[in-house]
């Protein structure tokens, strides 16, 4: 079955498509023929129950698990025959490997999930082999040999050089020259003595893998309290729950998610140190494979002191008011295990911060609460603390993410609608221009070609079904391409949204967040637009000029890092590059087989 799209055809047989599943259970598909229109209609269904385990390390919703259970594993390239139903022995070995992104954000995504095949009964004697290597962590999609040690020298000895104006870092990719790794971050380096005296920890994430994630603290640090804040359900909390078994040290915080389809998609560290206190928000799962060869990006705070005895409630408050944003973010989980971090901020002066904390909670607003979260918080942001330009019709907005939700079936449903509207707020002017979007999402040339090849497309779930009810996006789409960090081939789960001069030199504002280009994430308009509803967790800071003392240049060399950099490391080339008309959007769940990846491999959906 072939659809043509602005950017090339998508060849799908119909044993390679994806079904759109029920709200529950996985599902197989009834047979059926070729479609006439360019554009497929989803098989029909029914329902079964799961049948296929999965790792018992990685751990995120519900959704993630059932997306696990059917990951597709790398085959070689075999010129000739079809390759489909072939599996590379090295891959499939094992337990399954889950994505390392949820966004899995949106309903026609949870709905979305392929068909599991029938789980067989081992051989006499298999069976103990058999848990024997689901108890182990997580193998790459290549195999369990493909991920390397990195050399010492890979990780900090003292403290590194950083760009303290803006504290905006990338994290460290292996394989990359080594100038590009200056001044990036590992996990291992975030959590080490250079940057204080650890005491207590709390990690919220959406994907865990628990035995990892304890050995990146060094051994000083091992055993430090770590209270874990995820939104998993039924047997996923089971499974992450089974992870901490081993490590008395960690605690765990389920965070409520009372709509649908809603996930625990926030990233952040709150860092307890003898010191004083820090927060870091990124991009990154608490898995290998986030930290091994993708581009992720983060937010270091300063390091916090603690207030003087008999400090009044309002002491060490920001004038970005970043204090009272964050504990109203922290009591939006209405969790008794998080009521003492609360008071240690409480007890902290974060005076220093000069970014806003724009955050997604789950829950359906109104009145003066619609800007308190998801996209009306930041247009509240930007209308207030931003200045209008001239001209800024000619400043394109630009939006970078690694999973997309289903948006409508045109743009003014909510892209070019409400989004728009928020992403082009400049400061009170009342001119509400119609500048270029540009949004950057891997191609499959770019995937293809990246470091880890094919298996990178399993961070990027955009799936077949949600793709073709929403053609006229891919008009949008920019290549990945980021020569000026070194990263072209390491493949984007950083997430990231700005406005940019039309000369691509300065900056009108930048935002990091764990938000990608989803309703369920950013918040969707309802009722006349007098009430927005909000599904996830997700969060992240915003930086605006007037918040630093100099000007928002764009930096044209990021590496190697020099405390002397005025400019803002933006992850990516600019000026974007578009897709030609042979480019394709990486769709996650159909096959390609017509040439091999970096590693030898083609990418066929079971």
């Amino acid at each position: 079955m072939s659809q043509t799209s602005l950017h090339g055809k998508w060849t799908v047989s119909s044993s390679d498509e994806d079904e759109d599943l029920p709200l529950s259970g996985t599902a197989t598909p009834k047979s059926h023929g070729p479609a006439e229109s360019s554009l497929p209609a989803p098989p029909e269904v029914k329902a079964e129950p799961p049948r296929t385990p999965v790792s018992s390390l990685t751990v995120g919703s519900e959704a993630r698990q059932s997306a696990a259970r059917n990951q597709i594993n790398p085959v070689k390239f075999e010129p000739g025959p079809s390759l489909a139903g072939k599996r590379k022995k090295e891959a499939s070995d094992g337990s399954s490997w889950a994505l390392s992104d949820s966004d899995e954000d949106d309903v026609d995504v949870k709905r979305n999930r392929q068909s599991s095949p029938p789980k067989r009964e081992p051989p006499n004697g298999e069976t103990k082999k058999k848990q024997k290597v689901e108890s182990e962590r997580p193998p790459s999609p290549h195999g369990r040999l493909y991920y390397i040690d990195e050399p010492d020298d890979f990780f900090e000895s003292s403290l590194p050089r950083l760009n303290d104006t803006y504290r905006f870092y990338l994290n460290k990719v292996t394989g990359l020259d080594r100038k590009y790794n200056s001044g990036a971050l590992h996990i291992r380096d975030i959590l080490s003595p250079l940057f204080g005296t650890l005491k207590e920890s709390v990690q919220f994430n959406y994907c865990f893998d628990i035995p990892w994630m304890v050995k990146q603290f060094p051994p000083e640090f091992r055993h430090c309290p770590v209270l874990i804040v995820h939104g998993d359900k039924r047997e996923a909390k089971a499974r992450l729950l089974q992870q901490g078994q081993p490590f008395p040290h960690v605690r765990f915080c389920q965070a409520k998610l009372d709509i649908a389809f809603g996930t625990h998609h926030t990233k952040m560290m709150l860092l307890w140190y003898e010191e004083g206190f820090r927060v870091i928000i990124l991009t990154s799962n608490l898995i290998r494979a986030d930290w091994y060869q993708k581009t992720q990006g983060m937010w270091m705070s300063p390091l916090f002191p603690r207030l003087p005895e008999g400090s009044s409630s309002g002491s060490g408050e920001s004038p970005t008011f970043f204090k009272r944003d964050l504990l109203e973010y922290l009591a939006s989980y209405r969790a008794p295990e998080l009521e003492d971090w609360i008071q240690r901020i409480k007890e902290h002066d974060l005076s220093e911060t000069r970014v806003y904390l724009v955050a997604s909670t789950p829950g359906r607003y109104v009145g003066a609460d619609m800007e308190r979260w998801g996209h009306l918080r930041l247009r509240k942001l930007l209308y207030e603390h931003t200045n209008p330009i001239p001209g800024e019709e000619r400043w394109p907005v630009i939006g970078q993410f690694s999973s997309i939700g289903s948006m409508g079936t045109d743009k003014t449903k909510w892209l070019a609608g409400e989004f728009q509207r928020t992403l082009t707020t400049l400061g009170k002017s009342s001119l509400r221009p119609d500048p270029l979007m540009h949004l950057l999402y891997p191609s499959v040339e770019d995937v293809r070609t990246s470091l880890e090849g094919y298996p990178a497309g399993g961070s990027l779930p955009y799936s077949i079904q949600t793709a073709q009810k929403q053609i006229w996006l891919h008009s949008y789409f920019h290549r990945w391409k980021a020569s000026r960090t070194g990263r072209s081939h390491a493949m984007p789960h950083i997430k990231t949204y700005m406005r940019v001069s039309p000369d691509f030199t300065q900056l009108a504002w930048f935002l990091v967040t764990s938000a990608n280009l989803s309703k369920a994430a950013w918040g969707a308009l309802e009722k006349n637009n007098t009430q927005v509803m909000v599904r996830s967790y997700e969060l992240g800071v915003l930086y605006v000029p007037s918040a630093f003392v100099s000007t928002f240049p764009v930096e044209t060399n990021p590496f190697p890092a020099s405390s002397s950099t005025s400019g803002f490391p933006v992850p990516f080339d600019l000026p974007p590059t578009s897709y030609s008309p042979k480019d394709q959007p990486w769709i996650w769940n159909i096959p390609y087989s017509q040439e091999p990846d970096t590693h030898g491999n083609v990418w066929v959906p079971s």
